[in-house]
């Protein structure tokens, strides 16, 4: 079982800067998730770096979306639906929890699949109102005390807002 470090950023810019860093830094792309509303100033920014991210990637708003730069580096990028919320652009594990129809239909959105994931339910809440808001949540998976201070560095030095850590949780397959 690892860690995952947490972080909100303002922009679609500041989530992108963040991204690159952590790629710099060694973390690799499956390690990576955020979450981000699908904004005119998500799609302006991703625009501007000129690739697009393959459409219809999850369930959800049905639309292609566009991704460059650090954030077309993301594995499983796609929109998304989640009722109360609208679209939401995704990107690495956290992508594949909220696509489960359990977590959006009953759990809770975004909050419900946070808590799923190990996140305490008040922190929970706290980054879902965070993406309500407009700002981009992103995580890293890491496997060791140095890799998990690594990134909240890394977090910290781009002026990310709400770092913090929580135990993962494993899944349980039959």
């Amino acid at each position: 079982m690892g860690t995952a470090v947490y972080c909100t950023a303002a922009s679609g810019a500041q989530a992108s800067e963040i991204v690159d860093r952590l790629r710099i830094a060694g973390f690799a792309s499956r390690d990576i998730s955020v979450l981000m509303p699908d904004s005119a100033e998500t799609r302006r920014f991703a625009h501007q770096e000129g690739t697009k991210a393959p459409e219809g990637a999850a369930a959800g708003a049905g639309t292609g979306i566009l991704a460059g730069g650090a954030l077309g580096w993301l594995a499983g990028i796609g929109s998304l639906a989640v009722p109360g919320l609208g679209p939401l652009i995704a990107a690495g594990p956290i992508l594949a929890a909220l696509t489960g129809a359990a977590v959006v239909g009953t759990v809770g959105g975004i909050a419900g699949a946070l808590i799923g994931m190990g996140i305490p339910d008040d922190e929970a809440r706290q980054y879902e109102n965070r993406v309500r808001s407009g700002n981009a949540l992103i995580s890293v998976h890491t496997d060791s005390a140095p890799e998990a201070a690594r990134a909240k560095e890394i977090f910290s030095l781009a002026g990310a807002s709400d770092i913090s850590t929580a135990a993962e949780t494993t899944a349980h397959t039959m």
